[in-house]
C-alpha cells in the first residue's frame, strides 16, 4: 500500500502543468507581512518566557540582605 501510495505521488507530480500564475506586489507585501509577522510574535513568545527563566533563578541565588 505504501509503496502504491509513493508510486502515485511521483506521477502525480510528475505531470503536473506550469499555473503562469501572476503575483501583484500587493501579495508580495501580504507575504512579507505574514513572516514579518511570524517571526515578531515567535520572538515575544521566546522573551515572556526567557523572563521567567531568568525571574526564576532570580528567587533561587537572591542574595540575603542583613537586617540589622
Amino acid at each position: 500500500m505504501n509503496k502504491n501510495l509513493t508510486l502515485f505521488f511521483i506521477i502525480y507530480l510528475s505531470l503536473m502543468n506550469n499555473a503562469y500564475a501572476y503575483l501583484d506586489p500587493g501579495t508580495g507585501s501580504i507575504i512579507l507581512q505574514a513572516i514579518l509577522g511570524a517571526i515578531a510574535a515567535g520572538l515575544s513568545y521566546c522573551a515572556f518566557y526567557w523572563n521567567k527563566v531568568k525571574n526564576f533563578f532570580k528567587k533561587i541565588f537572591k542574595k540575603k540582605e542583613k537586617t540589622e
